[in-house]
């Protein structure tokens, strides 16, 4: 920072009973100190030197960076005064400290004290303690109190000193009282990237879900999933506020710089309800050890919050592999690329091509293995790698992943999906969901994965329960579109009317929460709503699917002429192009009532081990009229599906 705003002084006070000790560098309230990073804590100290003067973003730019530097500045001050505010309590509309001036620079306006001495120093001035020297309000214009009147205010601020002391007692005593039970609940919010280059917030973003996963091993500690605390990346909501909308009783908020092969990552971690500081470190490490500063996080959160740490990080043993820096970097890219579009081809593509960076860089490196199976298994399913060839891909690399570190619960978790999927081994997929379950306890994808089996099959109850959990840890997509899943296989046709409409407040471009809709409002007999939503999902989809779904709702409505060209129309368009999935040709048969060219193509869906035959067979509205054929009845026991 530039020249210290108080010269050779020891503290300054502003407001109400805030306090900035010059020596210690550290911001106090009554005494307590509250945790400020050093950036936003040099800011505020700028801010108080030039009080009641505009301040412009080139000036504390220049003063905390230099003019020369490469720094994406307007988002480094932007969160610091954020974080002025959270910790002062600051109403951005209605300031009592730090006042914005749009379009040029901030401005403060609370009252402030230089060198004010402690009524103890007060009444021990006859002992030779130094008098205070000229305040900043003398230096603004403002006479001292004669010493009568100064001596008068001196017994007040003693008595008032007697009276917030009892209070502050009081409240530290009711705290103690209610927060005698451990901690249940956190939500690791993004971390900030302070690096200067806005191409690193892959990183920033890779470093909070791999904290998040490594947090989520901790048992007995709910922790919020990475796809929920995304959504407050850069937010101005109040940390009170955003502990309520997540429903945790604590927040980790922090920041991370790389510079060259180093890493830095500081943290705090804060009472939510209270905004109240609990814990805070700094932790550099080489980047190839980035995986240990990891673990070493976790533990110590888990020792302030008292939680009991998970089986993984109690084993002495289980250290963290010291990754390649490269690997590990291709690994954070390849994980952002599958996290923001896992069911786009081209996202897909990149995601699969970093991991594969990844490994080269460094064989040895089990979580890339976990991510490249994942890669390809969905990639599988969006139709850009051919199924047969991404199994086998996937099962080899997952196969490495294990041999390398069996405790990778993500592992476990794409096993599950491969053998629920490509092997219909429901009883293996069970085993590997709770496996990655007993792994980390909060990882919501397994439990969103389960809860789906078990709707499969038919555990109802099993299933809800699983919903409920998946409820605690995840408010965005991944959780919504769970539920969605859950209740259209148990055909709960109100339930998915309401899932659906909430996948579509988080992304109104999702066709296939459309084309859940349709269906739900088709199984509510609302067959024109539902005609409506199937020709969304048509205009945002390539697949058939929805088309099939709009010839079903018209028959269902009555309008069987308009249902019988649909599907008539898809029939020539599929034998012209060499037809589509035999499931989906099998619904254009079934609508068509050719019951023996259906079980035909059914039967081929069977010998190809589509992933979507047995879901369908359990609920998929489309084949209804084909549910009381015993050649329906044997197919779905040749699938292993209960009856």
């Amino acid at each position: 920072m530039g020249s210290s705003p108080a010269g050779t002084q020891e503290s300054i006070r502003f407001g109400k009973d805030f306090e900035v000790d010059l020596r210690a560098f550290e911001l106090r309230h009554v005494g307590r100190v509250l945790k400020l990073e050093r950036i936003p804590l040099q800011i505020l100290l700028i801010l108080i030197e030039q009080k009641d003067q505009l301040v412009t973003r080139e000036e504390i730019a220049g003063k905390i960076w230099g003019k020369d530097v490469f720094l994406d500045t307007d988002n480094s001050i932007n969160s610091a005064v954020r974080k002025i505010r959270q910790i002062l309590k600051d109403d951005p509309q209605q300031p009592r400290y730090v006042q914005t001036l749009p379009g040029r620079g901030y401005r403060f306006i609370a009252p402030v004290f230089e060198n004010e001495l402690r009524a103890d120093q007060q009444e021990g001035k006859t002992a030779g303690l130094p008098l205070p020297t000229t305040s900043m309000a003398d230096r603004n214009g403002i006479d001292r109190p004669p010493l009568a009147i100064a001596t008068a205010h001196r017994r007040r601020f003693i008595w008032l000193i007697a009276v917030l002391s009892a209070c502050v007692i009081g409240l530290a005593v009711w705290i103690g009282l209610h927060r005698n039970q451990p901690i249940h609940s956190i939500a690791v919010l993004p971390l900030q990237n302070l690096s200067g280059d806005p191409t690193q917030e892959y990183f920033s973003d890779g470093m909070t879900e791999e904290l998040i996963t490594e947090l989520a091993r901790i048992e007995s500690l709910r922790v919020i999933s990475h796809t929920s605390v995304m959504n407050y990346k850069g937010t101005k909501k109040l940390l009170p506020e955003i502990a309520h909308e997540l429903g945790v009783d604590a927040v980790l908020e922090g920041s991370v710089i790389r510079e060259n092969n180093n890493v830095r990552v500081t943290v705090q971690l804060l009472d939510g309800p209270a905004d109240r500081h609990l814990w805070g470190e700094e932790y550099e490490r080489p980047l190839n050890g980035v995986l240990n500063l990891q673990r070493d996080v976790a533990r110590a959160i888990a020792q302030e919050v008292r939680a009991k740490l998970g089986a993984t990080q109690q084993s002495p043993v289980h250290t963290a592999h010291v990754v390649n820096p490269a690997a590990y970097d291709d690994y954070l890219k390849g994980r952002f690329y599958f996290d923001n579009g896992f069911t786009k081809p081209d996202s897909l593509k990149k995601a699969q091509q970093y991991f594969e960076h990844s490994i080269q860089t460094d064989p040895s490196f089990a979580q890339a293995y976990a991510g490249l199976a994942n890669t390809y298994i969905y990639s599988a399913f969006a139709g850009v790698l051919k199924r047969d060839w991404a199994y086998r891909s996937a099962k080899e690399a997952l196969a490495k992943a294990m041999e390398l570190d069996d405790r990778v619960g993500e592992a476990h978790d794409t096993l599950g999906t491969m053998k629920q999927a490509f092997d219909w081994d429901w009883d293996a997929a069970e085993r590997e969901y709770n496996r990655a379950i007993a792994l980390a306890p909060s990882y919501s994808c397994a439990h969103e994965d389960r809860a789906g089996l078990l709707a499969l099959l038919g555990r109802r109850d099993e299933a809800l329960a699983e919903l409920a959990k998946i409820d605690q840890l995840d408010y965005g997509y991944g959780s919504a579109a769970a539920e969605a899943g859950v209740y259209y296989t148990l055909r709960d046709y109100p339930n998915l009317v309401n899932a659906s409409k909430r996948v579509l407040l988080l992304e109104p471009g999702d066709w296939y929460s459309h084309y859940d809709l349709g269906v739900g409002y088709e199984g509510t007999g609302k067959y024109l709503d539902a005609i409506s939503e199937y020709q969304k999902a048509i205009a945002l989809s390539a697949d058939h699917g929805p088309v099939v779904g709009l010839a079903h709702a018209f028959s269902a409505a009555g309008k069987k002429a308009e249902a019988q060209k649909i599907l008539r129309d898809l029939e020539r368009k599929l034998n012209a192009t060499a037809g589509d999935s035999p499931y989906t040709t099998a619904t254009i048969y079934a609508g068509l009532d050719d019951r023996d060219k259906a079980f035909d193509y059914l039967n081929r869906a069977f010998q190809e081990r589509s992933s979507e035959l047995p879901g369908a067979l359990k609920a998929d509205p489309a084949i209804d009229n084909l549910r009381n054929d015993p050649r329906f009845q044997e197919l779905a026991r040749r699938v292993g599906l209960p009856q």
